[in-house]
Parts: C-alpha cells; sequence; structure tokens
C-alpha cells in the first residue's frame, strides 16, 4: 500500500524567525498523524537550516523549491542539489511557476531530476496542463509526455522513490480545483498509466502520485478517497497551522 504524502510548498512566504515559529507551532499538532501520513515542508531556501533544525528529530521532512542540475559553478543565484544534501530531503522540481515565470523546460526537469537523485534526494516533479490546454483536450497527451520527458534516462530502481505531483495550472492559486473524479483520472490513468508503460505495472503501482491544485482542508478529504490519488502538494493552505493540520488529519483517516 502507498503511504501517503503530503507536502506545503511556501511559495516566496516567511523570513527564517517566521519560519521557525511556525514550524515549532505546528510539530505538536502533527505528531499523532506522522505515523500514517509522511508530511514535508517546503520553505524558501534562507529558511532552510532554521526550519530543519527546529525540526531535528521529528518526522516531518524538510525540502526545498528548486535545485539546479549542476553540482557547482557560474550559475548566479542558483542552489545545487550537492548544497542541499544533507540539510533537506526532498526538492520540488519543474513546479508550473518555475515553468511559467524562470524558463523551466522538461529538458531542464529531467536534468534537475537526475542531479536530486544522485545526491540522495526525493524528487517531487510536477506535470500539469493551462487553461487553454484544458479546453483544448489534449490534456492526456500534454501530461503523458511530461511524465515521458521527466524520467528519460531514469532506472526504474531510481524512478521508484520520485513523487510527482499532478497539478492543473488553471487550478493553482485560483480557488478551482479538479473534480476528485477527473483529478484521479488524470493521476491514475494518464501519469500511472505513462509510468507503466516506461518502467512497468509493478514500479507504477509503487509510485505515488500527489494532486496539486488548490487542495485544502475543505477538499482534501474528497481527493484523498480516490483511490490513485496518494496525497497533495498545497501551497497557500500549507502556509496556515491549523488548516495544514487538518489536512494531515483528514488524510491519515485514509493512510
Amino acid at each position: 500500500m502507498r503511504k501517503p504524502i503530503l507536502a506545503g510548498n511556501w511559495k516566496m512566504n516567511k523570513t527564517p524567525a517566521e519560519a521557525v515559529e511556525f514550524v515549532r507551532a505546528l510539530r505538536p499538532k502533527l505528531t499523532p498523524y506522522l505515523q500514517q501520513v509522511e508530511t514535508v515542508v517546503c520553505p524558501p531556501f534562507v529558511c532552510l537550516s532554521a526550519v530543519a533544525d527546529a525540526l531535528a528529530g521529528v518526522k516531518i521532512g524538510v525540502g526545498a523549491q528548486n535545485a539546479h542540475w549542476a553540482e557547482s559553478g557560474a550559475y548566479t543565484g542558483e542552489v545545487s542539489a550537492a548544497m542541499l544534501e544533507g540539510l533537506v530531503g526532498y526538492v520540488i522540481i519543474g513546479h508550473s511557476e518555475r515553468r511559467q515565470y524562470f524558463g523551466e523546460t522538461d529538458e531542464t526537469v529531467n536534468k534537475k531530476i537526475k542531479a536530486a537523485l544522485a545526491h540522495g534526494l526525493t524528487p517531487i516533479v510536477c506535470v500539469g496542463e493551462d487553461l487553454a490546454q484544458n479546453e483544448a483536450g489534449v490534456t492526456d497527451t500534454l501530461v503523458s509526455g511530461q511524465v515521458r520527458a521527466a524520467f528519460a534516462g531514469i532506472r526504474a530502481e531510481q524512478a521508484r522513490t520520485v513523487v510527482i505531483a499532478y497539478e492543473p495550472i488553471w487550478a493553482i492559486g485560483t480557488g478551482k480545483t479538479a473534480t476528485s473524479g477527473v483529478a484521479n483520472r488524470v493521476c491514475g490513468l494518464v501519469v500511472r498509466g505513462t509510468l507503466a508503460e516506461i518502467y512497468g505495472e509493478k514500479v507504477a503501482q509503487a509510485m505515488r502520485v500527489q494532486y496539486g491544485g488548490s487542495a485544502n482542508e475543505k477538499n482534501i478529504g474528497e481527493l484523498m478517497a480516490m483511490p490513485d490519488i496518494d496525497g497533495a502538494l498545497i501551497g497557500g493552505a500549507s502556509l496556515k497551522v491549523d488548516a495544514f493540520v487538518q489536512m494531515v488529519r483528514i488524510t491519515a483517516e485514509f493512510g
């Protein structure tokens, strides 16, 4: 059985002091559910060290929001997977905002996944379509293509550790959410189906596929009840202690 994973993507929010205060409030409230739900917080780079220290000895994972594919070099403003090794356990790769605002491509996503895996990090890889693509009926083709490109040249034993987040771009930050049935179909038939074509059914069934797109405490139960949704990549709701705790609690009921 796949263990559900909830990851909070804080985006460009919270100073180091605010981040520490937040996770200190979060720790005791999440403790009862950490056996059933793999729980991760992904603060901005400047907060990672302080948050990791504040969560030492607690089974709440810490993730980065991005990583460069190179080990080091003349890439001003970038942070490599090598720098993150030992500091965090997870890294979000290919988020739609990175693709939209910072030129992330399927090729760079693939290179970043390989770099993350080489340094023992668990990639949370984002795929998904925008509104125009959704309305044009190309969701399945587009998402399947993103999955194939992301995993090009990655061996099955490596792929098993990767988490995929299906995030319909039209639902991010808009308050709109794909219906649970639609989300489950894309997560299962399209994402997991493509993984099965690449690696075989056994590997595909072992891999976890999250939903990401305005997931919150009001709709998480409906989403987690779906057989092919193994958690959520959460934006705004992860910035509120009580909302995030409630989402983990509800997910634990399905874990």
